[in-house]
């Protein structure tokens, strides 16, 4: 994107019906790490990666506790994501307090999409540069929503967002077919596999990745690192389980390939024993 003359204001116009402003907010959230989310019909698991910006620094905090029935992941400005997942933990403690009974999930999402929204309509603030992935329980079940820059917000199956959330997306649609009837476990098998599809190569380690999970009969709680890992290193043993399935295939392909090339050499020496045998017929005859 470059810089224009429609570009000054949150609240001017071009006239292609666009807000920049806006639209550099959102563009914030793709260059935040990735962060994913998927859910089940009783179980939703939150991952983020985790990338400190140098070997001496520790990384930032992706995933934050609303309440015990509500997490957040978040992608791009992390000082926004602190600000906006305190507002939500404090309208938590406010519903609990006059109602006694938990937040909707529904209803906390409608209420921080109006408090972003607010930032696209006054002169003197900004667009929060931050995605949200909420993933909630509630008596009407499992939720995953994503809450845009711009105000908007989706309810989502499963669903990636950050750097290189693309890869993840892919496998997440590949997948999401089988989620709803998932257990809790190959549910943050997913999402420790969607995780790896961002990273480009690089190995998949406890130590860059946060996973958290929330489900019936299960508060919201990030699991810690000696769980991720022994995961990681299951799906490791799987992958190489696998791979020799393969070489009887491979052997296959080879054999097929080895009579395939007899076969050309002897269509080859019949067509040179032909040539031979023509040699000496006129031109017109053959």
């Amino acid at each position: 994107m470059f810089r224009n003359q429609y570009d000054t204001d949150v609240t001017t116009w071009s006239p292609a019906g666009r807000l920049f402003q806006v639209e550099y907010a959102m563009e914030a959230v793709k260059q935040g790490s990735a962060a994913i989310g998927l859910r089940s019909k009783t179980h939703v698991v939150l991952g983020c990666v985790n990338k400190a910006n140098s070997e001496l620094t520790s990384h930032q905090k992706k995933i934050f506790k609303v309440d015990d029935h509500i997490g957040v992941a978040i992608a791009g400005l992390t000082a926004d994501g602190r600000v906006l997942s305190r507002y939500m933990r404090s309208e938590c403690i406010n519903y609990g307090f006059t109602y006694e009974s938990p937040l909707p999930v529904g209803r906390l999402v409608v209420q921080l999409a109006d408090k972003a929204q607010v930032c696209t309509q006054r002169s003197w603030k900004r667009p929060y540069g931050v995605g949200l992935l909420v993933g909630g329980l509630d008596e009407s079940g499992a939720h995953l929503y994503y809450n845009c820059p711009s105000g908007n917000y989706f309810e989502y199956q499963a669903f990636a967002i950050g750097s290189r959330s693309q890869a993840a997306k892919t496998y997440l649609e590949r997948r999401f077919n089988s989620f709803m009837d998932s257990s809790r476990d190959d549910l943050i098998k997913d999402a420790l596999l969607a995780i790896r599809e961002t990273l480009q190569g690089e190995t998949l380690k406890s130590s860059i990745c946060t996973v958290a999970v929330v489900g019936a009969g299960e508060a919201f709680h990030v699991l810690d690192n000696e769980t991720v890992q022994k995961l990681i290193d299951a799906f490791e043993i799987a992958g190489g389980e696998e791979a020799p399935a393969a070489a009887p295939d491979a052997a296959a392909e080879e054999g097929g390939a080895a009579d395939q090339g007899a076969a050309a050499d002897q269509g080859a020496a019949a067509a040179d024993q032909g040539a031979a045998t023509e040699e000496g017929v006129a031109p017109m005859d053959i």
